[in-house]
């Protein structure tokens, strides 16, 4: 890659910034005296245009020539990877929300995209194993991903990648101190949060992306396997999973051999700014917790009973314009359109991802067809990679496109890009 570039590289781009030199114009002849005089012409090119106005231009790029744009020259990846080009283009609304959906195998890494806004309907991409770099090893069933503006985290059990959602590059960073699995990840003021997932410790880790750190910011109040992390307003839930043995407030210690076996149908909340623990929430009805996100305040929680699925909203907004607030009150919702009387098992699995102020319900895992297949049931055409969009403003479901077939046992996150 070079350190600087030439118009040649990208003549559309210049075409765009500057006036066509083609155009028609016919100077009028000048005295002889005047051309004596005059000085050397400066030729203008892209290399030679100060920062704010390169990334003007850049910021109107359309985002499928992006991976493009990283390979011009240094200084234009340098630009390309600043929150200030960011943030431009959210001003020039070209940022729009979109689902990412990752799956690895043993010859590499594929990513499907879902943008919102646009064509409705998944892009795939893949990147070889050589190219993913020594990060990441592992099914992401048992991973969690976190978003940090167009940085997508995939936290494996030891090792963690970032994939860039405009270049589609992917780097390795950082492990976690605790090596966990199946574990609680949210991020909070460009930070990200982990907490379960492992035995023998309920310490709640804290990575900064600027010194590719983790550190222990807190010990939860218990520790949980297969829970799921969400923020609002500053505030981390772990919700959900499994009790590994007891916490300090239970007064009746789990049987042995029973710990792994129970659900924790509840939420624990940690204050980010406090640095401290809330009060712990039950989440209503009990049963196992299939999937959760937040979204414009609130979180959202999809739980599995034995004779049905229940959806609820649980009201996370600390702060509300003009006083008052439903802060810790929970509300049901309309229940997603699954066949009743279906029991998901560790068989098939959801993830839950918001979407500006809606929730996207993505099936990671398994097929719904196949639980009704082996309880006797006739089959309702629900194969594996089923994806139902909430509507909260009018309270009903619909079904978006089904994932790809390449994309199983994934994990997925919704990022503004």
């Amino acid at each position: 890659m070079s350190e600087s570039c030439h118009s040649r590289h990208f003549t559309w781009l210049m075409k765009s910034c500057f006036p066509n030199p083609q155009q028609h114009h016919h100077p009028q002849p000048q005295p002889l005296h005047l051309h004596l005089h005059r000085p050397i012409p400066h030729h203008t090119t892209i290399s030679s245009l100060p920062d704010d106005l390169l990334l003007e231009c850049l910021s109107r790029v359309s985002s499928s020539s992006l991976p493009s744009v990283s390979l011009v020259c240094r200084r234009w990846s340098h630009l390309l990877s600043s929150s200030a080009l960011y943030d431009l283009r959210r001003r020039n609304a070209s940022i729009y929300h979109t689902v990412f959906v990752f799956s690895v195998t043993d010859s590499g890494l594929f990513a499907a995209t879902l943008r919102f806004g646009h064509a409705y309907s998944w892009r795939t991409n893949f990147i070889p194993a050589g190219d993913c770099g020594e990060g990441f090893r592992g099914p992401l069933s048992h991973s969690r991903i976190s978003a940090i503006g167009r940085g997508i985290y995939i936290i494996g059990r030891r090792e963690m990648v970032r994939y860039d959602a405009w270049t589609g590059a992917v780097t390795a960073r950082a492990g976690m101190v605790f090596p966990r699995k199946k574990f609680a990840a949210a991020m909070v003021a460009g930070r990200i949060y982990v907490a379960g997932g492992a035995a023998r410790t309920s310490a709640l880790e804290e990575y900064d992306p600027v010194s590719d750190k983790w550190s222990v910011v807190a010990e939860a109040p218990r520790r949980r396997y297969g829970c799921i992390g969400a923020a609002v307003d500053g505030v981390v839930y772990v919700i959900g999973g499994l009790k590994i043995g007891a916490s300090e407030s239970e007064v009746a210690p789990l049987a042995a051999g029973a710990e792994a076996h129970v659900y924790a149908s509840s939420m624990d909340l940690y204050d980010v700014g406090a640095r401290g623990w809330l009060r712990s929430r039950a989440v209503p009805s009990g049963g196992c917790v299939v999937a959760a996100c937040a979204t414009a305040g609130f979180v959202y929680v999809l739980t599995s009973h034995a004779v049905e699925l229940s959806f609820w909203r649980f009201d996370a907004r600390r702060k509300v314009a003009g006083g008052g607030g439903g802060f810790g009150e929970w509300c049901r919702m309309k229940s997603p359109p699954l066949p009743a009387q279906v029991r998901l098992d560790s068989s098939v699995r959801f993830s839950c991802v918001s979407v500006g102020d809606a929730v996207a319900l993505i099936q990671v895992t398994g097929c719904i067809d196949d639980l009704l297949r082996r309880s006797g049931r006739s089959t309702r055409g629900l194969k594996g990679g089923l994806v139902l969009i909430y509507d909260d403003a009018a309270g009903e479901w619909s079904r978006g496109p089904d994932l790809p077939e390449v994309i199983r046992r994934a994990a997925c996150v919704s990022v503004e890009c």
